[in-house]
């Protein structure tokens, strides 16, 4: 309710301006201005009733209307993580929630709303433990308005989606002031909110789960969930800790007000498994890995940026995972904070001895894996900046060309790629699954085609329109961070116009003038949210105009919200 107070506050301010002014006022315009006022403040209240159940983060585009539980397309244009269970089964976990097909794609269930998942988005999801899990979160306001992220925990089924069990999101108590490594007694800064504690990454070893979280850490659950453990990691000054050592340096994820030690290396955002006693956990200081992981105390060593003669291109680690043919470790390796830390791709054959780095300057998300028969093994990076494909072991990558839906040519102009994963059907076809926030796009691969020659784009939006409708989607819309879409339905090859106008009807911007587009029932144009001389317009509500040959005009509203 913080931002409709906000808004609401700032109209009846307006108002109240307006009426010390109105006996300078004509009649006439004094009524006109008391009626656009008052539609503003319909407009707004008539948006903000949808915004209010959840404040989104800069980079989604969520469309807020109501969706069946089963439909065509994931709930949400924002597919975080991607898990392929088996050959059929796709699970996604998006900002609108869980979503799954059991038919590759054509039909989807999407769990937003439900009364396991609720308004919940979904950070992580992975198969472990005869189980599938999916960590939730959603974001709240700090007392200065700010939106920041909060783990509200992991929800898990044993019946592939029928029912599902909660747990709570797990975090520090107050007492937990004192944590036991070995013979040692270390001192612990706890943080006993789920702010900033929310799940990034699961990973799995015999009859444990394994999860990683800025404020939390890693921790681990052998019981379920039902209880969970905080697992030391070294500081940000030893490369390597054992039980046996004698040690003393606090264990803490940040300062906090008591002046502990600010640990970068207790603040975890990957991890991947590599069979049952050896995990490797990236943090804001490097990747720590570890060869008995199923020990009560483990001991763990630091590969860095500084630490090696081979080493990663930068300490924050957001990326983890695993060939599973040859073993090889694949990093999303970021720049933290030394001066000599670059964005990269870091790769290591050697269980983390030495590193390969690649893709300098992407930010990569997640990474994908072809296996071929023969033992070759084709590699996928998603980075912000787009797809990329390797055939060489990273020697040499080829960026993916523009996607565009084979059928219904809709085009995806994501500005994430965030997700990839690799679906092997059988000897004569692949799909290669990308989530980006712009859509979900399944990339199929046959003997006889080029690399990509075949796509099918899955957008979340109003489903099937009309030839007499029109939607504009992400609403409201973020020029900062995104695009905003116009859909609609072209029953024959015609002539398109689009603008846009600002509240009073002034001309603001012509996106299209007289431009051809062949027949399509699911026809999408974008607006970047600037005007005709370059600028971004600012907040407010503005309306488009598409004209389709000589047709009706459709018309539409936008809100624009940074």
């Amino acid at each position: 309710m913080g931002l409709m107070n906000k808004i609401m506050s700032k109209c009846m301010n307006k108002i109240k301006s307006m009426g010390m002014n109105m006996p300078n006022i004509a009649a006439e315009k004094a009524g006109k201005v008391r009626k656009e006022v008052l539609l503003v403040i319909l407009v707004l209240l008539g948006f903000v009733s949808n915004l209010s159940a959840q404040s989104i983060p800069s980079y989604y585009g969520i469309e807020n209307r109501l969706r069946k539980t089963s439909d065509n397309t994931p709930a949400s244009n924002t597919i975080d993580r991607i898990l392929i269970q088996g050959k059929n089964n796709i699970w996604l976990g998006t900002s609108r929630g869980l979503s799954r097909s059991t038919d590759n794609g054509s039909s989807w269930t999407n769990y937003y709303g439900s009364k396991d998942f609720g308004n919940e988005s979904v950070s992580a999801v992975g198969e472990g433990l005869g189980a599938i899990w999916a960590a939730t979160w959603h974001y709240i306001e700090d007392a200065s308005g700010n939106p920041i992220p909060k783990g509200t925990g992991l929800r898990y089924t044993l019946d592939n989606g029928t029912t599902w069990k909660e747990i709570r999101q797990p975090v520090d108590t107050n007492a937990d002031t004192i944590t036991t490594y070995g013979n040692n007694k270390l001192r612990t800064l706890p943080i006993p909110v789920g702010e900033g504690n929310f799940i990034y990454d699961i990973a799995f070893t015999k009859n444990t789960i394994w999860i990683v979280s800025y404020y939390g850490g890693l921790r681990k659950s052998t019981d379920m969930g039902v209880t969970w453990q905080r697992v030391v990691l070294p500081p940000d000054n030893l490369d390597a800790i054992k039980p046996t050592d004698v040690l003393n340096f606090e264990f803490s994820s940040s300062a906090g007000k008591l002046g502990y030690q600010n640990n970068l290396n207790h603040r975890a955002f990957s991890i991947v498994a590599a069979g049952d006693d050896t995990l490797y956990v990236g943090t804001a200081n490097g990747i720590n890995k570890t060869t008995d992981a199923n020990a009560q105390y483990p001991s763990w060593i630091k590969f860095n940026h500084t630490n090696q003669q081979k080493p990663v291109s930068g300490n924050f680690v957001l990326s983890l995972d695993r060939n599973e043919i040859d073993g090889t470790i694949w990093a999303g390796t970021w720049k933290a904070e030394g001066q000599t830390e670059y964005w990269g791709v870091s790769s290591s054959g050697n269980g983390g001895k030495t590193w390969e780095t690649f893709l300098a300057d992407e930010k990569v998300r997640d990474f994908g894996f072809r296996y071929y028969t023969n033992g070759v093994t084709d590699v996928f990076a998603a980075a912000e900046s787009g797809l990329y494909r390797s055939s060489n072991n990273g020697m040499t990558w080829i960026a993916a060309p523009k996607i565009v839906d084979s059928e219904s040519k809709v085009e995806v102009r994501a500005t994430l790629f965030l997700s990839v994963e690799c679906n092997v059907l059988n000897s004569n076809t692949t799909e290669i699954w990308i989530g980006t926030n712009d859509g979900l796009v399944k990339a199929i691969e046959t003997p006889t085609s080029s690399w990509f020659e075949k796509w099918k784009v899955y957008f979340a939006s109003s489903g099937t329109v009309t030839t007499s409708e029109s939607f504009a989607f992400p609403n409201p819309f973020n020029p900062k961070t995104d695009l905003l879409r116009v859909k609609y339905n072209l029953a024959n090859s015609s002539s398109v116009s689009l603008r846009v106008f600002d509240f009073g009807m002034n001309l603001v911007r012509t996106v299209l003038q007289n431009a051809s587009r062949g027949a399509n029932p699911e026809q999408v144009d974008y607006w970047d949210g600037k005007d005709d001389v370059g600028k971004i317009v600012p907040n407010g509500v503005y309306f488009y105009r598409l004209d389709v040959g000589d047709g009706t005009p459709l018309f539409g509203k936008i809100l624009v919200m940074m």
